[in-house]
């Protein structure tokens, strides 16, 4: 559950129609990405913005990580400082660390 408020309807939309990458590297892991460079910049941020100041604490194994759920799917980036975020990368919600370990389904390592 997030402690903030919801997507705006502009972040909904760019969302929605910025095209998104399956991270084929990671089959175990399935999840998408956008990288900053390739999308229009002020959404981007304004997503990223959105996700850290509103989301939630996580972990992914022993790693700590925020996360924004929204729709169905779960939302986080990668890069710090902010300046260095190039990375927001999505799954869907039953794909999560949380989720796959409370049903019994995280993969082998």
């Amino acid at each position: 559950m997030n402690r903030g408020k919801q997507f705006d309807k502009e972040i909904i939309g760019f969302t929605a129609d910025v095209k998104w990458t399956y991270a084929k590297t990671y089959p175990k892991w399935p999840h998408e990405y956008i990288v900053r460079g390739k999308v229009d910049y002020n959404l981007f941020m304004k997503t990223v913005m959105h996700i850290r100041e509103n989301g939630y604490d996580g972990i992914f194994y022993k790693m700590k990580i925020g996360y924004f759920d929204y729709d169905g799917y779960t939302y986080w980036t990668m890069g710090e400082p902010l300046d260095q975020t190039d990375i927001i990368n999505r799954c869907l919600k039953e794909n999560t660390y949380e989720s796959r370990l409370n049903n019994g389904t995280l993969p082998e390592e």
